[in-house]
């Protein structure tokens, strides 16, 4: 039995090379993305490692964070980092250095004035110079290290983008005016941030300190220790000379890398499981076309599995002959994937480091055993799995068939018990995603999207058959013979063809839930921005970091402006809601009505200008405010006070959470901080004359960004965009499965019909009438597919949608109809153009040979 086996997969190697092609892809993508970030992992840990090679100890200050930075309410008073303290623990046995570090962000503008980097990475750094005058840790590129107040280094490929030089004057700005700085040298650094894309400027420590923290303070000292020293014994030895607080940290740099290590390796795992995620899609395709690749086979092979039962074989040796095959074709499938998933993976990085620039760390490409077993074993485990029942088919072949060439039919009891399961899936379902929708339950609502895919798919070959004869009307009219062949052909056999259509419904169901979201979200967005928003311009930090405290008063002064407000958020502690803090989000009580739309569902709308708070009704429902409650709360001083709430507002956008009037709570917020943005309305409205206005008056700071109503659509828009494009892009792997699903079910077919097509070629169907029929009937299997993949896919984003409705005021679905009849002219094409070989192969069949063949 087990040579039969082999002598079947060496004869049908045609047959079979489409299952393959199937496992090989699904394998590639599970090997692929496995060594990807495997490589990922490898290259960033080595290169952190680098960071930590000569520190032994390294104290932190978690009070010491810059200005602007973070809305903790940390105080700068009380113990820190100074120089004295520098300097004692430089002078402890077993330290050979002390180096006090600065940090923070800083914006580099290149010649045009356009921030360098995504403004997410600017970091800002102080230069330390040892005995010889550089820095080890950004060695130098060219020039020198800053050495006063109008001088800074950048890292090579920031001076590069901008097209700076050494002695050229570099415009920078942290979150004030821009200064312009002389570049006195560049540097190489091993950074993250910075080699992602980020930039790295330095400056002199007095002037970093200036810029971060207060003048004489250190966020970290990093201590180098002498050859032989140990590390253990020179970190109790700093615990002891720095300050004893709770916001002084001291650790050994090995396990400051340890732990850096755990962070990435905790990236790359959500990385990897997300990679997964869509192998797992694509290996989930795969299996349709396995089981039907198989399921033919067995058809097409029913006189010789009855001759085997007739001979002697039992019925477990006809299953594991069948296993067998599918076992070797697994395994030679999943060998080639995993080597191919290797190229992806090389081809992945190259080109993340080539075209589109990620900068990612380069390292060689690790191909663990764990990848090996994990892809091999997977391509085997879903190809054995596919080819079982129609392995157990085979094996209740009686060995009367021997007889008949005829494939045996499904018993209608079969298909009773299948479309009961289908129905009970699918209303389960269905069920489920109502209930995940209603109660905003995501998890819920992807469980039932799962069951309700497998209930309909289950279904499909009820399905097939009505949806299929809506088609035959026009076939037959556009067609005639033909069409009507094409028709009677693709509901000859529903189980196949709901088979070969399922695989295809997978890829159309994902691609249509993600576009019908976007576009909700989209519109969601706009309308948001437009309704809840009456400020011609938002000015803030790309960043999201606050705005420096003197940018509110340059923009009044700016002309054109008719009415501004700055927003801030200020952390108090209550005592009451979900935890001990709460957020306010402070403005101008003034004017915030004429800035943002104020809608009063209970108490006063003048409660602001009364020095009240508003609280929104999310906000007031969740933690049972309501109008008249005085809320005792905790100022980030330390001060106490009361507040009262005097209206609740009606979900906004713009005023999120509770709000309170900036002139109470402002005075209030730690010193040096600044508003989170300003909210600006000019006298003309938004036009270009104002918006340049505004760039003037925060000094050009490219680091603060100037929005109108189109600039915050356009950015929300680009987002969703490069999201559904990178999500198209990884399904694009299932669709090109499905694609060879229905190339191999079609050759199949073709080569199980030669003798039926040689009748209809020996009676008149010329051939291009059966290139027709077959192009026709891979249409009508794929427009099937799609038009069911497009429907689940509406129901399962209008269910996504409902969960998002706290996130996103008036969240309806938007139904795409250019980009939905696009999904369903594409799945015809695809149709189309996966018939044209099993076509022309038919069309070329002989007739003699084909009709005398068994």
């Amino acid at each position: 039995m087990y040579r039969t086996a082999l002598r079947n997969v060496l004869a049908h190697k045609g047959r079979l090379l489409m299952t393959m092609l199937a496992v090989l892809l699904g394998t590639a993508f599970v090997s692929g993305a496995l060594v990807f970030t495997d490589t990922l992992g490898n290259a960033l840990r080595t290169q952190s490692s680098k960071s930590y090679t000569d520190i032994a100890v390294t104290v932190s200050d978690r009070d010491a964070v810059g200005r602007g930075y973070d809305h903790t309410g940390r105080t700068s008073s009380g113990a820190a980092l100074t120089e004295d303290t520098r300097k004692a623990v430089a002078a402890l046995p077993g330290a050979a250095e002390a180096r006090g570090v600065v940090s923070g962000f800083a914006g580099i503008a290149d010649k045009k004035g356009a921030l360098i980097g995504d403004g997410f990475s600017t970091t800002g750094t102080n230069y330390v110079p040892g005995a010889d005058g550089t820095d080890p840790r950004y060695p130098l590129v060219d020039g020198r290290g800053p050495r006063t107040s109008g001088e800074i280094a950048l890292d090579a490929k920031t001076a590069e983008k901008g097209g700076y030089k050494v002695g050229d004057t570099v415009r920078v700005a942290v979150n004030g005016p821009v200064m312009e700085l002389k570049l006195t040298g560049t540097l190489h650094t091993n950074d993250p941030r910075v080699l992602a894309g980020g930039s790295l400027a330095a400056f002199d420590t007095a002037t970093a300190q200036q810029l971060y923290l207060n003048p004489g303070r250190f966020a970290e000292l990093d201590v180098k220790g002498k050859p032989g020293a140990d590390d253990t014994a020179l970190l109790a030895a700093v615990k002891q000379a720095v300050p004893q607080d709770d916001s002084i940290e001291a650790k050994t740099g090995r396990a400051l890398a340890e732990e850096q290590d755990r962070m990435i390796a905790q990236g790359t795992r959500v990385l990897s499981t997300f990679l997964m995620g869509f192998a797992a899609i694509a290996l989930f395709v795969g299996i349709f076309i396995i089981a039907n690749t198989f399921t033919m086979l067995v058809a097409q092979r029913t006189k010789e599995l009855a001759l085997l039962r007739a001979v002697g074989a039992s019925r477990k040796q006809i299953t594991r002959s069948v296993l067998v095959e599918a076992l070797l074709v697994g395994l030679t499938a999943s060998v080639a994937g995993l080597l191919a998933g290797v190229g992806i993976a090389a081809g992945l990085q190259a080109l993340l480091n080539g075209p589109v620039d990620a900068n990612l760390p380069d390292g060689p490409l690790v191909v663990s055993p764990s990848t090996v077993i994990a892809s091999i074993g997977v391509g085997v485990l879903v190809t054995v799995l596919a080819a079982w029942l129609p392995a157990r088919r085979a094996s209740r072949i009686a060995p009367v068939a021997a007889m008949s060439s005829v494939e045996q039919p499904a018993t209608q009891k079969s298909l009773r018990i299948r479309n009961t399961i289908g129905l009970l899936f699918t209303l389960a379902g269905a069920g489920a995603l109502a209930a995940g929708a209603g109660g905003k339950e995501v998890k819920l609502v992807g469980l039932g999207a799962g069951v309700l895919l497998i209930g309909v798919f289950v279904l499909t070959p009820l399905l097939a058959r009505p949806l299929i004869a809506l088609f035959a009307p026009l076939l037959r009219r556009l067609y005639g013979t033909p069409g009507k062949l094409a028709q009677e052909n693709a509901i000859r056999n529903p189980r196949r063809t709901a088979a070969t259509a399922s695989a295809l419904t997978i890829g159309v169901t994902l691609i249509t839930a993600l576009t019908v979201v976007g576009a909700s979200v989209n519109k969601a967005v706009d309308a948001a921005t437009a309704n809840d928003l009456k400020a011609d311009f938002t000015v803030a930090m790309q960043n999201g970091s606050m705005l420096s405290p003197d940018v509110a008063g340059q923009i009044a002064k700016a002309p054109g402006v008719s009415a501004m407000s700055v927003t801030r958020s200020v952390p108090v502690e209550t005592g009451r809601g979900e935890s001990d803090r709460e957020w306010l989000t402070a403005v101008d009580a003034a004017t915030i009505d004429q800035l943002a739309t104020i809608k009063v569902k209970d108490g006063s709308a003048d409660a602001l200008k009364q020095g009240r708070l508003m609280v929104s009704s999310g906000t007031a429902e969740r933690n049972g405010y309501k109008v008249g409650d005085a809320v005792a709360v905790t100022y980030p001083d330390k001060t106490k006070g009361s507040l009262t709430v005097g209206a609740v507002l009606e979900a906004n956008t713009a005023l999120a959470g509770i709000v309170a009037p900036d002139n109470v709570v402002g005075p209030h917020a730690l010193p040096g901080t600044g508003p989170d943005k300003v909210l600006v309305k000019g006298v003309h409205g938004a036009d270009e004359k104002l918006k340049q206005a505004l760039r003037d008056a925060t000094g050009g700071n490219p680091l603060i960004a100037v929005k109108g109503e189109k600039d915050i659509k356009a950015e929300s828009r680009k987002l969703v965009t490069d999201m559904l494009n990178m999500m198209y892009g990884l399904l694009g792997m299932s669709v090109v499965i499905a694609v060879l699903g229905v190339v191999n079910t079609m050759a199949m077919s073709v080569f199980e019909r030669r003798r039926e097509i040689g009748m209809l070629r020996a009676i008149g169907l010329d051939r291009i009438g059966i290139r027709r029929m077959v192009r026709l009937e891979s249409l009508l299997i794929a427009l099937f597919g799609g038009a069911v993949g497009i429907g689940l896919g509406i129901l399962v984003a209008w269910a996504g949608n409902r969960t998002m409705a706290d996130s996103f005021k008036n969240m309806t679905t938007v139904v795409p109809p250019l980009q939905i009849v696009g999904f369903l002219v594409a799945a015809a094409v695809i149709g189309l153009l996966a018939a044209l070989w099993p076509a022309h192969r038919a069309a070329r069949m002989d007739i003699l040979g084909a009709i005398k063949s068994e």
